[in-house]
């Protein structure tokens, strides 16, 4: 009866400092929150994306059911929110391939102008390629539509080549915007993702990209081109380019970029468009993504309801 009255006491006794503990690990938390919100409201990618609005609106589905899909990740969230409302290994890492090629555009974004002349310094025949020759000239313009609508690897290496320090400089660059993004679980080897290897992602990872990438007003208008005629600078060298996203026009779908590799199998990012929200999809070592994208599209078209929260 005694060790219980005395072990009751000792009890009551961590009450007040587990309280007191929770209370200072809370007050941390917060002020580290307020600090990260102004370190990215000083990042060019996409500082407004990530602050905390006074009045967001949550989704929420009406109707819940599991769609069943080959891939072996998928993510389905909120754009501004970043709610997330379906979820398959969503932190599990996966080869991007050339959904890669969305972190190398906001990159090149933050660098380059539209009107900027680029020449081509190394021509590579590695994977899809435009057939671009060595010292050919390009705008950094019609670079990105060849990078972003047939995933050309040989504009990426244009693009990074002419980057500061070269290519090893963007990417290390690549590097250091998905950290502050607060991408913790992505890891860039090259501009292309052809390195299977070096290049890591997972769903929820290339979600919060691509919701950062669709709000670049550039990088937004090129992901919803279906097709386009490029020139070099001289004109001499004339190419058609085709957005490999099937689904693009379809149900609202205005973006954003396929990827493939053998190691990798199909990859799809989708934004999508729901009642004046965007919705962003991901895909990720998928037999058939565009199959897999339009059973998640079953899940959210007209399925998604919106709860004001004012903080």
């Amino acid at each position: 009866m005694k060790d219980f009255l005395i072990l009751n006491k000792l009890k009551k006794s961590y009450l007040p400092l587990s309280f007191a503990v929770i209370v200072f690990i809370l007050l941390i938390l917060l002020i580290a929150d307020a600090f990260l919100i102004k370190t990215i409201d000083k990042d060019k990618i996409l500082p407004s994306s990530l602050t905390i609005s006074t009045n967001l609106k949550f989704p929420i589905l009406k109707t819940e059911f599991i769609p069943f899909i080959s891939a072996n990740g998928a993510v389905i969230m909120d754009a501004d929110s970043k709610t997330v409302l379906f979820a398959k290994n969503p932190a599990l890492r996966f080869s991007p391939a050339s959904t890669t090629k969305i972190m190398t555009a906001l990159t090149a974004l933050e660098y380059f102008k539209p009107n900027d002349i680029l020449i081509v310094k190394t021509a590579t025949s590695d994977g899809v390629v435009l057939g671009l020759k060595e010292g050919e000239k390009m705008t950094f313009e019609n670079l990105l539509y060849a990078l972003l609508l047939p995933s050309a690897n040989d504009a990426a290496l244009a693009i990074s080549e002419n980057y500061p320090g070269g290519e090893s400089a963007f990417v290390t660059k690549m590097n250091e915007n998905a950290k502050k993004i607060n991408l913790f679980n992505t890891h860039y080897q090259d501009p292309a993702g052809l390195l299977d290897d070096g290049d890591y992602t997972t769903p929820v990872d290339l979600a919060r990209l691509a919701s950062v990438a669709i709000k670049n007003p550039e990088f937004a208008k090129i992901v919803s081109t279906k097709s386009k005629i490029i020139t070099d600078v001289n004109r001499g060298n004339v190419y058609a380019l085709e957005n490999l996203n099937k689904l693009l026009g379809i149900d609202g779908i205005y973006g954003i970029k396929t990827g493939y590799t053998e190691e990798a199998g199909q990859v799809l990012v989708i934004s999508k468009l729901e009642n004046g929200h965007t919705i962003i999809l991901i895909v990720m070592s998928s037999a058939d993504r565009f199959l897999d994208t339009q059973r998640l599209l079953d899940l959210v078209s007209g399925n998604i309801s919106y709860l004001s929260i004012r903080q």
